[in-house]
């Protein structure tokens, strides 16, 4: 049991160190795997329980996800699928080689 401690110790470390700090340009995906500029991958909505629209997009790696408003800053709420479920082309655009589940 002694030796548990050292190793979540360096496993913590190496993770830390892995961060990348995201910093002013938040238009770009910092993912090491598949970096990529986010204005070339396509949006889709995913409708909250209480019926409102956000944005998403899914790389495979990492998702994307704002809340969708009008021009006066107030959610949308289109009624486009039921809630809890994503609808579009999400995912078009990644290049990513790892799978998503959803």
């Amino acid at each position: 049991m002694n030796f548990v401690k050292p190793i979540l110790l360096v496993v913590a470390a190496v993770g830390l160190a892995a961060c990348d700090p995201v910093g002013p340009d938040k238009s770009r995906d910092r993912q090491s795997i598949d970096r990529d500029d986010l204005t070339g991958m396509k949006a889709g909505i995913w409708v909250d329980p209480n019926g409102c629209d956000h944005w998403i997009i899914d790389d495979g790696v990492e998702g994307y996800l704002s809340q969708r408003l009008d021009k006066y800053g107030k959610p949308v709420c289109s009624g486009i699928a039921p809630p809890t479920i994503a609808t579009g082309d999400f995912k078009g655009g990644s290049t990513s080689v790892i799978g998503d589940p959803l």
